[in-house]
């Protein structure tokens, strides 16, 4: 069957209108399956709405994460990036409960947290999603990530999540990259790739455009990175070298995507000894080195990112003492964070950040 570039179809499963987007060196004559797995081409939604019709704003969301003194957590928190203020609570996840270190991907609808470490120190697979224009508990997706791991990188498009590295059940590190249709439950996480730099975990940060997903920095201890590789989120395939960060470091924002759809931002960051104030920003549809954009409200890492077409927002963190602070930057200018507000209810790090205004949508 011959599927040209341009084709529509309506998709029953996620009852969304869908284009078929074929790949830069389609002819004309090339059989494409059109079943969005195959590098040939992938149907993608077209987009009919924004945050603002949906919730009145962009919602940022982190789930899960960890507390001192109360060890894992399940809580799902929201805020309107577009104003200030202290978060609200969503709901709590239901499938890998009490969670951290777990990774999350998101549409205009719909977020996904995948993997992670759930009490008592387990290593999971579980994906479940919420629906982010509501509130109310986790929904089990009914897939599994290709392999149990957490501390991983993330980054998506308008359709698809991907999932990069991090520490496996077994102890050791990955470089595996796999990825999921976000809006198609019941399904297993699938191999996209691998990250060419080699095994690694806890990204300094993700970002994405509409086409490329970018996971920056990273740790094996103990060594700790400053390279930066990229993907088109759309095909299949590994990573190829981006550039390099302004310092070496790990854990900045985990699990979360930090960049509108031209800059990406990464918050903080540790590398032995110490958590660092820097913020680098990259422009996404080139290759280069990150430059310096300006200074967190002070050092920071392990925290939750979320962003909309104009801000960067990181919530929470450890220095390596907890924190209920949440900072943002305007993306598309330099200079130091500014206080956003605090979380609700407790001091906490290593949650999962997502949006429904990220720069993959």
């Amino acid at each position: 069957m011959t599927i040209k570039p341009g084709a529509l179809r309506f998709n029953t499963d996620s009852m969304k209108l869908e284009i078929f987007r074929g790949s830069a060196n389609y002819s004309g004559s090339a059989s494409m399956t059109g079943i969005g797995t195959q590098a040939a081409g992938q149907w993608e939604e077209i987009q009919a709405t924004s945050p603002e019709v949906q919730t009145g704003g962009t919602r940022g969301f982190m789930m899960g994460g960890y507390n001192p003194s109360n060890t894992y957590l399940d809580d799902i928190k929201y805020i309107n990036v577009s104003t200030t203020g202290n978060s609200q609570q969503f709901g709590e996840l239901t499938v890998s409960d009490r969670n951290h270190v777990n990774a999350a991907v998101s549409d205009r609808t719909r977020a996904i947290s995948a993997g992670g470490s759930k009490f008592p120190s387990v290593h999971t697979a579980d994906m479940e999603f919420i629906t982010m224009a509501s509130e109310g508990d986790a929904v089990d997706f009914n897939g599994d990530l290709v392999s149990a791991r957490y501390g991983m990188g993330s980054g998506a498009n308008s359709t698809r999540g991907l999932f990069g590295a991090g520490h496996l059940a077994s102890n050791t590190l990955t470089d595996l990259i796999d990825y999921v249709n976000i809006q198609s439950k019941g399904t297993n996480a699938q191999d996209f790739g691998n990250c060419s730099h080699g095994v690694k975990q806890y990204h300094a940060a993700s970002m994405c455009s509409p086409t490329r997903t970018v996971f920056a920095g990273g740790r094996v201890h103990p060594a700790y990175y400053n390279v930066m590789e990229y993907v088109t989120t759309s095909t299949l395939g590994n990573t190829t070298d981006f550039g390099d960060m302004v310092e070496p470091r790990a854990f900045g924002t985990t699990g979360s995507i930090t960049s509108n759809a031209t800059r990406g931002i990464i918050l903080g960051g540790y590398a032995v000894p110490a958590f660092y104030n820097y913020i680098d920003y990259i422009t996404i549809p080139t290759l280069g080195n990150a430059i310096d954009f300006g200074d967190l409200l002070s050092v920071r890492g392990a925290a939750a990112g979320a962003t909309s077409s104009t801000r960067a927002v990181m919530m929470g963190g450890s220095a390596p003492s907890y924190t209920t602070v949440i900072q943002y930057v305007q993306i598309m200018t330099t200079g130091d964070a500014l206080d956003f507000g605090d979380l609700d209810t407790q001091i906490t790090a290593w949650g999962a950040g997502a949006s429904n205004g990220h720069g993959g949508l």
